[in-house]
């Protein structure tokens, strides 16, 4: 093997001739100067179209959108599709909110960027409850394409589009709406029944309950029951009966609340609870408040800093005595809220500060304090944190005595403390091609 090494570079050195060098240097200058040129032609034959970009001469754009993006690239192929904001020529931005009668309203918001900055615009578009998914995906889908259109009729693709009209022109508004329901939306819904069991162990838990809603533009009412059960059974060795533990938590939510201006409103709330697993046995509830936003509520799917008051009357009755030695009490609190909602083309962030107080005792109090961000520092650098902390001090059903094991390990028993504390942090970074246009949805 020596030997064959060794006869190898003696045939390079007499293979040696100083005209090919020269060639090849030149070879590898002109491969250096398209590979940092980026001329993807010098490697159109190695690599395919999968390199490419999907429409050459297209504007780059970023869809910021909880919706099917695999569907959107795959139906609206006259872009270029980018993974970060910071690279696109146009930005889509779109937040949602529930209309009156159970579907949404979604505002897409058009921003410009580079060779289209200063061109910025809005649309809205409304989906009834009863769409699908599939139906809701291709409105969704359909109306991008309108709001993209205004900017790639100012490139050279302009003259491969062509307009069509679905309707004969001789269409009405028809400005008053017989409604036979009088705007009321009913919706049972089966939130969830889990079953599952082990050899020693099983365990049922169900979610259900039932909504009835109106809402108009001067008044918002709601009815929701709701019902939820859990039940865990597990068996042991060195018990004769297995060890089951049985937990409900049923209440009825209810509202009335009255637009007064494009600041303010009010409203009454009343609520029904039970929690076996909180001592509750019967708790109601009656609560007016008022409620201001500094931002009119035309903008609150973007931005909104609201202030709530309520003042509330309860009747409260438990399973077991209290530490407080009651079976049952009367009593009035009142609570206020600071909510700050911001969501933006940069990202969001949602903070606030939520108090309660008992008036018979202001000592007895609950002072939550939250925020969540999700913010894009700079291009692929992303960040997203949240926090809770409440400050407990309104503990009033606890019932008397010690807690057993088992009623801690089942939870079948509210503990004391003083406060509760959560919190999370995530940081992304993305990098490499700047292009999200090809679609594979195999496995």
């Amino acid at each position: 093997m020596k030997s064959e090494r060794k006869n190898k570079k003696l045939a390079i050195k007499k293979s040696y001739n100083p005209q090919w060098l020269k060639i090849r240097k030149v070879i590898f200058v002109i491969f250096l100067s398209g590979l940092f040129s980026g001329n993807t032609n010098l490697f159109g034959q190695v690599a395919g179209n999968d390199s490419l970009p999907q429409s050459a001469g297209a504007p780059y754009v970023y869809i910021d959108c909880r919706c099917d993006f695999d569907h959107i690239r795959t139906e609206i192929t006259f872009v270029n599709y980018v993974r970060d904001p910071q690279l696109a020529d146009i930005h889509v931005f779109v937040t949602s909110e529930r209309t009156a009668g159970g579907g949404r309203e979604y505002q897409f918001s058009f921003i410009g960027r580079r060779e289209f900055a200063g061109t910025q615009y809005t649309l809205k578009l409304y989906i009834d409850y009863n769409a699908t998914s599939g139906e809701s995906r291709n409105q969704l889908t359909e109306f991008l394409k309108l709001g993209l259109a205004g900017f790639v009729l100012q490139t050279p693709l302009a003259k491969r589009f062509k307009i069509e009209y679905n309707g004969n022109g001789k269409e009405e508004l028809q400005q008053d709406v017989h409604d036979p329901w009088d705007f009321w939306v009913f919706q049972a819904y089966l939130g969830s029944i889990e079953l599952d069991l082990e050899s020693n162990k099983s365990e049922f838990d169900s979610r259900w309950g039932f909504f009835a809603d109106r809402v108009t533009e001067k008044w918002k009412f709601r009815i929701r029951p709701y019902f939820n059960l859990d039940r865990v059974k597990i068996e042991t060795a060195d018990r004769d009966e297995p060890v089951i533990s049985k937990q409900h938590r049923h209440g009825l939510d209810s509202y009335a609340i009255k637009s007064i201006s494009d600041h303010w409103s009010a409203g009454i709330f009343g609520t029904y609870y039970t929690y076996s697993g909180r001592n509750i046995k019967h708790q109601i509830i009656g609560s007016p408040g008022i409620e201001y936003s500094i931002f009119p509520y035309q903008v609150s799917t973007r931005k909104s800093i609201k202030f709530t008051y309520m003042v509330g009357y309860g009747y409260h009755q438990y399973y077991e005595e209290t530490i407080y030695e009651k079976t049952k009490e009367n009593l009035f609190n009142h609570q206020f809220e600071g909510i700050v909602n911001i969501q933006q083309p940069w990202g969001s962030i949602e903070m606030g500060l939520e108090g309660s107080q008992y008036l018979h005792d202001l000592k007895r109090r609950r002072i939550e304090f939250f925020g969540q961000t999700s913010v894009r520092l700079f291009e692929g650098l992303s960040l997203q944190f949240q926090a809770v902390y409440d400050v407990v001090r309104d503990q009033l059903s606890l019932p008397k005595g010690e807690a057993t094991l088992e009623e801690i390990l089942l939870r079948q028993r509210e503990l004391a403390t003083d406060y509760n504390f959560s919190t999370s942090i995530a940081i992304s970074y993305t990098f490499g091609s700047r292009f999200t246009n090809i679609v594979n949805t195999r496995f």
